[in-house]
């Protein structure tokens, strides 16, 4: 089996495609970085403005919590198109390619064929966010220097303060892991139904933007199936950053407003990665492999 996932492994970082996630993540945000460098006091006074004129803001507003803050409600949204340009292709790609006959002749099952190529898809993923945690966070922490986060909301605002807040990303990342796992065991499972990689990737990203339209839309025979979705819950990282507050509206340190519901959210993820593996083991075993 470790063997099997070493080869998957070489497998996906030997493709000159594989870095383009990371480029891609690391382009984004330094672009972003730059641009709140530039013009960021413009953005904070725009964002700070029904705020100001009743109470006196001081203090480095826009530090590097805030802008990791901004970072990942910016690109948490595209980065499983990223993560599905590679999940989609380890079964199919290698349909295409002819090998995947081939592979199946080693003195292996194809249950360890499918486990070593999903670890390899979720390992994928979790370096990738691991990368972006590096540079959304930690780079805008060296720029932007550190303070108390205004994390503002419809209708309040919430102060973090600056001792309260990195183990609040640490738990948003993880949140992020599986969310993006999710996404990451769809595009796996679909690949297996395909001998071309971009029927899978389309089809991912198809699924994604059908699930989100009906996780926002506010319409009444849509509401018993939103708890379902998994597109649903992928926001849910954003809970970590409610925190419950005492009888003087201050901010209660280390407290997080709905933990039981930011829980269910990251339970019903979980559930989804393991029912997408469970079916991807199940249809793998009885599928006829003919390239």
């Amino acid at each position: 089996m470790w063997k099997l996932l070493q080869i998957e492994l070489f497998k996906i970082f030997k493709r000159p495609r594989t870095y383009i996630s990371f480029v891609a993540v690391a382009a984004l945000v330094s672009i972003i970085q730059f641009g709140l460098k530039v013009d960021g006091k413009m953005y904070v006074d725009f964002m700070l403005r029904d705020l100001s004129a009743s109470f006196n803001i001081e203090g480095n507003v826009l530090n590097g919590y805030l802008v990791c803050y901004i970072i990942l409600q910016l690109l948490l949204v595209h980065v499983p198109l990223l993560i599905t340009l590679i999940a989609a292709d380890l079964i199919s790609g290698e349909a295409n390619m002819g090998t995947l006959r081939l592979l199946l002749t080693k003195p292996v099952s194809r249950t360890e064929v499918i486990l070593a190529k999903f670890l390899a898809a979720a390992i994928y993923t979790f370096l990738l966010l691991i990368f972006m945690a590096i540079l959304a966070l930690f780079v805008s922490m060296a720029i932007f220097g550190t303070d108390d986060m205004l994390n503002l909301k419809s209708g309040y605002v919430v102060q973090l303060k600056s001792n309260d807040i990195f183990w609040r990303y640490i738990c948003a990342f993880c949140f992020a892991a599986l969310a993006m796992l999710t996404v990451a065991s769809l595009g796996f499972f679909l690949s297996l139904f395909a001998e071309n990689s971009i029927g899978p990737i389309v089809a991912t990203m198809s699924v994604i933007v059908v699930f989100t339209i009906l996780s926002t839309l506010d319409i009444p025979i849509f509401n018993a199936i939103k708890p379902y979705l998994f597109t649903t819950h992928m926001i849910g990282w954003k809970g970590f950053f409610d925190v419950k507050v005492n009888n003087d509206n201050e901010a209660i340190i280390g407290s997080v407003q709905n933990l039981d519901k930011v829980l269910q959210a990251a339970g019903i993820l979980a559930l989804h990665i393991f029912g997408l593996l469970l079916a991807s083991v199940l249809v793998f075993r009885k599928k006829d492999i003919l390239s």
